[in-house]
Parts: structure tokens; C-alpha cells; sequence
């Protein structure tokens, strides 16, 4: 799924828009990945609390959040700007990358719950295809 020029003026359009919002939509992604993919917790074994809303929860989602952030910034080169990260999760983290497209859903669940009336289809697309990009990156380092 490649970006075209419009699906990246829409992302940046829309980052515009919900940036000053991106950690309570981190927090509430990864709360809700935790809920309903259970599974993905084994990764965040060594917090004291998991619940939705918790510390550890509130500040990786502001992690995140900012690292979709910096990818928005570097839209055009994807693949570099995430190298890091990729190598990161795959070497010493270990997170199986479906995780990454399992987190790229809930945040696009979170963005449409928060701003109904910007989440047009057209938005909704090139949100999608930036975020499965963002997926694909993060998990170059895996092939």
C-alpha cells in the first residue's frame, strides 16, 4: 500500500489537527490493545499496573504517539525514519510486528472516537494506508 502525495497531505492535515491530542490518543490505543489483545501484554510484563489509564500505560502511549509524530514529520522516507525503532523492536525488544498493525488499528479506532466529524473516508484511507506503512517499517528489520 503505497502513500500517494494526497494521502500524505491528508495525514499531515489531519496530524495538525489531533497533535495536541496525540498522547491521550497513545494512552487510549495501548489501553484498549491491552483490553481487547490481551496477548500483547506479555511485552509490558515488567510494569507494576496494565489497567487502561495507568502511569506506565499514559506514558508508553505518549512514547508512541510521539514516534507517530516524528514519522508524520519524515512522511516522504518512512523506512528511515523508523530504522531505529524497527531495529530496536525486532533485535532487543522482540515484539512480534503483528502487534504493530494490532496498535495501528486501535489508534485509528481511538482518532475516529475523538474527532467524528474530521474522520471522513477520505481521511480514514490515508490514515489507514500511513499507519500500515508505519506497520511494514517497523517491521523491516524482522526479514
Amino acid at each position: 500500500m503505497s502513500l500517494t502525495t494526497k494521502d500524505m497531505s491528508v495525514v499531515k492535515a489531519l496530524w495538525a489537527k489531533i497533535g495536541p491530542k496525540a498522547d491521550e490518543i497513545g494512552a487510549e490505543a495501548l489501553s484498549r490493545m491491552l483490553v481487547v489483545y490481551p496477548q500483547t501484554k506479555t511485552y509490558f510484563s515488567h510494569w507494576a499496573d496494565l489497567s487502561p489509564g495507568s502511569a506506565p500505560v499514559k506514558k508508553h502511549g505518549k512514547t508512541i504517539m510521539g514516534a507517530v509524530s516524528d514519522a508524520v514529520a519524515k512522511i516522504e522516507d518512512l523506512p528511515a525514519a523508523l530504522s531505529q525503532l524497527s531495529e530496536l523492536h525486532a533485535y532487543k525488544l522482540r515484539v512480534d510486528p503483528t502487534n504493530f498493525k494490532i496498535l495501528a488499528h486501535n489508534i485509528i479506532v481511538v482518532t475516529a472516537m475523538l474527532f467524528p466529524a474530521d474522520f471522513t473516508p477520505e481521511v480514514h484511507v490515508s490514515l489507514d494506508k500511513f499507519l500500515q506503512n508505519l506497520a511494514w517499517c517497523l517491521a523491516e528489520r524482522y526479514r
